[in-house]
């Protein structure tokens, strides 16, 4: 009796996995778009073998291998372990991990979402890669002080429901809240890298660029957004008030777009309800005529050929300027990246977004750049706060 025990113990644990319900799988594939985990964990070796790197102030992160290797990977992760991962950002063996992994907002995912998630990362090609060390500052180095980052910021609890709103708002919000982890870029982080949620999704810079105020915050946010308007930009990147530059056009290409269109929906009807920020106060300080002028005579020269000074007119779907939103953050930051290092028109998979090329100017000087900036600001009804060439310089270096 023994013998045949050990038999059957020995054939059990030689048995391959049960493969995981097709269903099961497909919800986590949509939770793995939802999440935009490909647009962080996409490296060389493919869609989920990460090495992505992540630059902050304290030093620089990268992002992990979530392909089911077994050596590498999380191909030994039980649905425990990575429940534990993203509901208390701690990893199989114990160590802690960073909040630039999104475990803040991943943790109010379920525990039937997170075992979907799983489900369809091990049904994915093992990756064998194994990406950089993290290199951080002392103290920031030391993992363990996760513990009390954690006991100061993290909330895990489960969404509310909020009775005073629809359910297409209450969706939304999970999605911005949750695993869409918006806040992550569109909010401002205090000085131990938490959000100020007395900002909420007011706009931040990251890595070079200002993600986008999403409050109803007239000409810098999305007060004179539409909620139709706002969904077709989630889907395609592009409107008449704004297109989807730098670290955007990731996030749309694949996470947004491949989002339903009820999804979509919800999303833009939860930011529609948000309240307002404090108008800048730029917004009642005009430019001199000779600065604009300045700034005019450089575009007329470099960039009128594309950019047509009417908001009805556009030429090889280069974007709009006027009441243009981006053109018109209160942090010029993205337009000079733009303006620097030029910008392609967004890859979608269904190739539904016009197609053109911006190419670099960064042979303008630091006084042209800022002059252009200044002028496409607050020409055609826009209005933002001049740019300074040592703004440029900054960015240039």
């Amino acid at each position: 009796m023994f013998g045949a025990s050990l038999v059957l113990l020995l054939l059990a644990l030689c048995a391959p996995a049960q493969a995981a319900d097709p269903g099961t799988v497909a919800r986590g594939h949509y939770l793995f778009v939802l999440g935009d985990c490909e647009g962080c964990h996409a490296g060389a070796n493919g869609p989920l073998g990460g090495g992505q790197s992540f630059t902050a102030p304290f030093g620089t992160v990268y992002s992990s291998n979530i392909s089911p290797d077994r050596n590498t990977g999380i191909g030994l992760w039980s649905a425990d372990d990575f429940y534990k991962a993203l509901h208390r950002g701690v990893s199989r063996d114990g160590s802690h991990l960073y909040p630039a992994f999104p475990y803040p907002y991943f943790a109010h995912l379920s525990r039937s979402d997170s075992d979907a998630l799983l489900a369809y990362l091990k049904s994915q090609p093992p990756v064998h890669a194994v990406p950089p060390h993290a290199q951080l500052y002392f103290p920031f180095n030391i993992r363990a002080n996760m513990i009390y980052w954690n006991a100061l910021y993290l909330n895990d609890k489960p969404l509310p429901y909020d009775a005073k709103h629809t359910p297409q708002w209450n969706r939304g919000a999970f999605l911005i809240k949750g695993p869409g982890h918006c806040a992550e870029c569109h909010t401002p982080k205090n000085f131990m890298f938490a959000d100020k949620n007395s900002d909420a999704l007011g706009g931040a810079i990251v890595e070079g660029w200002f993600a986008a105020d999403l409050t109803a915050t007239k000409r810098s946010g999305l007060g004179d957004w539409s909620a139709e308007e706002i969904a077709q930009y989630l889907k395609t990147g592009v409107t008449g008030k704004a297109t989807a530059v730098g670290p955007m056009q990731e996030v749309v290409a694949k996470s947004t777009s491949r989002m339903t269109d009820a999804d979509r929906a919800a999303i833009a009807a939860y930011l529609k309800s948000l309240p307002p920020r404090a108008a800048p106060a730029h917004e009642n300080v005009q430019v001199p005529r000779d600065a604009m002028a300045e700034g005019q005579a450089v575009f007329v020269a470099h960039c009128s050929i594309c950019h047509k000074p009417t908001a009805r007119e556009s030429t090889g779907g280069f974007p709009l300027l006027p009441h243009n939103t981006l053109v018109q953050n209160r942090d010029p930051s993205t337009v000079l990246r733009v303006i620097l290092g030029g910008s392609q028109s967004i890859a979608l998979a269904d190739k539904t977004t016009s197609s053109y090329s911006m190419p670099s100017f960064a042979t303008l000087n630091d006084e042209e750049i800022a002059s252009v900036a200044t002028f496409i600001r607050n020409a055609w009804g826009n209005r933002g706060s001049a740019v300074k060439p040592s703004g440029v310089k900054a960015l240039r270096q």
